[in-house]
């Protein structure tokens, strides 16, 4: 996932985002768990936005607006802050949704998902971004990503689908250690309940994903979204026509790619142990 340097926010007018939440929200009677019930988020979620630790998103933002019967102006409030304030960021407004999906179905080409990388598979390919991230950076993202594995293991998992080319498993940028490493985690991840993990072969005779990396997301309210890569940015999608395509490649996919149980077994023929 592309993960540029995050320019600076503005403290003022993020804070003034979220002294609307909470005033708008006592005002009609919530406290901040009752608001989650009726959200479909977590308490810590409707917390963190109230304190200015997390911005408020633009489809929350008109979700508060409808419950809260503020004709719009948290909408408003959001679209006004400064750009240098706004959520562009969609890396940072993916992963703001990641953390709550009921489903993630994820594609990937050259590359293992992010979330089911080792911390040294996630240091290796961060250190070959050009241009070069330091140290401190690496480690930074590196941890980020790392911690974003806590959706695996959710007390209530999400529905998680990833299909991956068979090429993305050469790992050849990986120490032999390390790529062993990672195959292991991958088959580790393969057996977690309600996980499934699929393999599309090097001789698959028809490809629906020649077009690139991308992901779909469900979120807590049944909206349907997806979020896509490139070399020079990432592009959130919305629009529900655009998602119904990505969907029906996904769909595609499926159909194409090795099952759960004979990309296990690929695993395995990689590690040696067939």
């Amino acid at each position: 996932m592309s993960t540029g340097k995050r320019p600076p926010k503005n403290p003022s007018a993020m804070r003034m985002v979220a002294d609307l939440v909470a005033l708008f929200r006592k005002s009609a009677g919530f406290t901040q768990a009752g608001l989650a019930r009726r959200l479909v988020v977590t308490e810590s979620t409707v917390a963190a936005i109230e304190q200015g630790r997390r911005p408020l998103l633009p489809d929350l933002a008109a979700a508060l607006d409808q419950l809260l019967d503020t004709k719009g102006a948290l909408s408003v409030a959001v679209a006004s802050l400064p750009e240098i304030d706004q959520f562009p960021l969609y890396a940072e407004q993916y992963m703001a949704h990641e953390r709550e999906v009921i489903a993630l179905s994820w594609y990937d080409v050259l590359a293992v998902p992010g979330i089911l990388q080792t911390e040294e598979c996630a240091r290796t390919v961060l250190r070959n971004r050009v241009p070069a991230y330091d140290e401190d950076e690496i480690e930074t993202k590196t941890a980020g990503r790392v911690q974003r594995q806590k959706i695996l293991h959710r007390k209530t998992p999400p529905t998680l689908s990833f299909i991956v080319w068979e090429a993305a498993l050469q790992l050849a940028y990986l120490e032999p250690r390390a790529r062993i490493e990672q195959l292991r985690h991958l088959r580790a991840c393969a057996e977690l309940t309600g996980l499934a993990l699929q393999f599309l072969p090097l001789d698959a005779p028809a490809h629906a994903g020649l077009d690139g990396a991308f992901t779909l997301l469900e979120t807590p309210t049944h909206q349907h979204l997806a979020y896509t890569e490139s070399q020079r940015g990432s592009q959130w999608v919305s629009d529900p026509d655009e998602v119904s395509i990505l969907a029906r490649k996904y769909a595609m996919l499926r159909s194409q790619a090795l099952t759960p149980e004979h990309s296990r077994g690929l695993l395995n023929r990689l590690l040696g142990e067939s």
